[in-house]
């Protein structure tokens, strides 16, 4: 019998999240490929046309989907039968192979992973340890689906414990509703029923690995309640019009899938978990003839794509000012160029606290009349200024943007809507907020064309980095009269 090897497991893990890094499923791309060609809302239309030309990109240059390279999530079924040769847990050799795959100097990857999640949160600088699921068959092979799942869908989960006479579907289209965008549709989303909490968890997140097929039940037709709810939730999410990137369309999820688990007859757990537009998942098997070989996709499946230029606005950033920015109305689509800083929540933080103890920050940076672009970039390889480069969930920021305002920054850049007090003070300030396509990274990246860390370098990926940028793509989310295009444009494109 063949012998599987601790460095079988390791290269094939490693190669893996090298792999998933920047190819997306074939069935995924197919997927929205027809989003886009049936997609009628210029706006969505146009992001959706940037996940594309960003995925294409990264198929070909082997550079990252996303700036969050996610954290990884691995599914182990080791076939009782198989023939091992290994010396240490597999839970240490499987995280060594994500190790390697992180640290490639030829594609490095963002360590988002951090110890001590309730204390100091210390980057572990490889994004080990993964979460792993084990399992055990009959087989004499180990059967692995490597997964990388980012920050910004993982937040939107949700989970309840219904009672066994309440709507599923209810519950889901509540949700769906309130999720808003931070999770970056169109995805796929995933739904776990049954067995208890953690089961019903484990459920939700394993069904995302599954193949995009929607489309072959609707042609067959449901037969059974699971298959009939499927395609229910499938047409009428999309019915609710919060389309590619909260912007209004009729596409916010390709696929639903749904697992299910029996379980007490007095508890229905229930749980929900999205995929964003960085999709990232790869199965493999061991079984003894060395490590897992990978096939490259076809580039034809990827539709050759342009940015529309006719109704774009190109600005320059240093032209700006608060008085004029009342010339971009919610809805506008601009090319930046210029300089702008960057800061995370760490940097944010760090900025408050230097305001509120009266003290400048590092280095004489200042952010009077300057955009902040809400970013953690990937490191640079090669001749690359910096690494794919596109936005974080803005949410999180929101809780310092009063403070940020009464510093006098011109305007924020990010993903997804903000809160209600946020869309005030934008109003209040006559700020704005622009929006940068989340599952473009890459893309985005090669609009910037110097990059330089300016304060807190100790913070790694969230250092506030100043970037020169060049026609960087942006959508003008909350203008300075304080309108929303997530709000305004789900409304448009909402039937239900």
């Amino acid at each position: 019998m063949s012998v599987i090897t601790e460095q079988d497991i390791i290269d094939s893990v490693a190669g893996a999240c090298q792999y998933i890094s920047y190819y997306h499923p074939t069935d995924f791309v197919e997927g929205m490929v027809e989003a886009y060609e049936k997609e009628q809302s210029e706006s969505a239309k146009n992001a959706i046309g940037q996940i594309l030309i960003n995925s294409k990109m990264c198929a070909m240059g082997h550079r990252p989907l996303c700036q969050d390279t996610g954290s990884i999530n691995i599914f182990v079924k080791v076939g009782l039968n198989a023939k091992l040769d290994i010396s240490r847990e597999l839970e240490d050799i499987l995280n060594d192979g994500v190790a390697k795959g992180y640290t490639d100097p030829d594609n490095t990857l963002r360590f988002s992973v951090v110890s001590d999640p309730a204390g100091e949160r210390k980057n572990t600088k490889n994004n080990t340890p993964a979460v792993i699921h084990m399992s055990v068959d009959n087989s004499d092979k180990i059967d692995i689906t490597v997964a990388a799942k980012g920050g910004g869908s993982e937040n939107k989960s949700k989970f309840a414990v219904l009672n066994p006479s309440d709507s599923i579907y209810d519950w889901v289209m509540d949700n769906v509703r309130q999720m808003g965008a931070g999770w970056c549709p169109p995805g796929i989303l995933g739904i776990g029923i049954g067995g208890n909490p953690e089961k019903s968890m484990l459920l939700a997140k394993e069904s995302l690995m599954d193949h995009v097929d929607i489309h072959e039940l609707k042609a067959r037709g449901p037969q059974n309640a699971l298959e009939e709810l499927r395609l229910k939730l499938y047409e009428d999410i999309n019915k609710v019009g919060i389309g590619a990137q909260g912007l209004g369309g009729v596409t916010t999820v390709l696929d639903v899938k749904i697992l299910d688990y029996p379980c007490h007859a007095a508890s229905l757990p229930v749980a929900m978990i999205p995929n964003c537009a960085a999709t990232r998942h790869i199965h493999f098997e061991l079984d003894g003839n060395g490590a897992a070989k990978f096939e490259k996709p076809d580039l034809d499946i990827w539709p050759d794509l342009e940015i529309p230029m006719d109704t774009v606005k190109k600005v320059n950033i240093e032209d700006l000012t608060k008085e004029n920015l009342s010339q971009f109305k919610s809805g506008d689509t601009l090319l930046l160029s210029g300089k702008i800083l960057t800061a995370r929540d760490a940097a944010h933080k760090k900025i408050v606290e230097y305001k509120n103890a009266g003290k400048p920050l590092p280095n004489g940076v200042e952010l009077k009349d300057r955009f902040i672009y809400y970013v953690g970039p990937v490191d640079p390889v090669r001749d690359e200024k910096v690494g794919p480069a596109g936005p974080t969930t803005s949410t999180r920021m929101d809780k310092f943007t009063k403070d940020m305002m009464e510093i006098g920054i011109m305007g924020m850049i990010g993903k997804a809507e903000r809160k209600q007090p946020t869309i005030d003070l934008i109003k209040e300030y006559k700020s704005t907020y622009l929006i940068a396509t989340g599952g473009a990274a890459y893309l985005i990246s090669q609009s910037i064309k110097d990059a330089k860390i300016v304060a807190f370098e100790e913070l790694g990926m969230e250092a506030i980095y100043e970037f020169e940028v060049k026609d960087m793509p942006v959508t003008v989310a909350v203008d300075t009269e304080g309108v929303s295009i997530h709000t305004t444009g789900p409304a448009k494109w909402r039937t239900i």
